[in-house]
């Protein structure tokens, strides 16, 4: 099953405490559709994702959220569902917010930004509305795991 893009915000910025910003929203997002993509072979997320200048991008998010700028986003997401916590969508998106916790918002764009994966394949300098096909974002994760991998 997948979650609506707005109640997976949603549930990432109350894992975090509301404390994301735009742009930690945004990667973490990703992360979690790549992570389930390539280990579940299914959608997190019903949206979609764009290559934009700073990284990939979900447009129905970023519109509830711009107007924040670099600070945290305050709960801006009430009036959406929430993501059940005791299904398999919540366990990952809380894994995400777990994981990612170590890394700075530059590392996390570093991460998708990275040269080998979807959004750079897909990305264009100034364009947006330039969809990441979810083939290439679970490809992304078959990547990174080959690599790890190797070694």
């Amino acid at each position: 099953m997948t979650v609506n893009s707005l109640s997976a915000a949603r549930t990432l910025c109350e894992l975090r405490d509301w404390k994301l910003s735009n742009l930690e929203l945004q990667k973490l997002l990703y992360l979690a559709e790549m992570y389930n993509l390539g280990m579940y072979g299914e959608p997190l997320i019903d949206g979609e994702f764009e290559a934009w200048d700073y990284g990939p991008v979900s447009p129905d998010v970023y519109a509830r959220a711009r107007g924040f700028g670099s600070g945290p986003i305050p709960n801006v997401f009430h009036w959406v569902s929430e993501v059940p916590a005791s299904s398999s969508e919540y366990a990952m998106l809380k894994e995400i917010a777990a994981q990612a916790k170590r890394f700075t918002a530059g590392q996390l764009v570093n991460i998708t930004h990275w040269s080998s994966g979807a959004w750079a394949k897909f990305y264009k300098p100034g364009i947006h509305g330039i969809r990441i096909p979810k083939s290439a974002i679970r490809q992304e994760y078959l990547d990174r795991t080959e690599k790890q991998q190797a070694g």
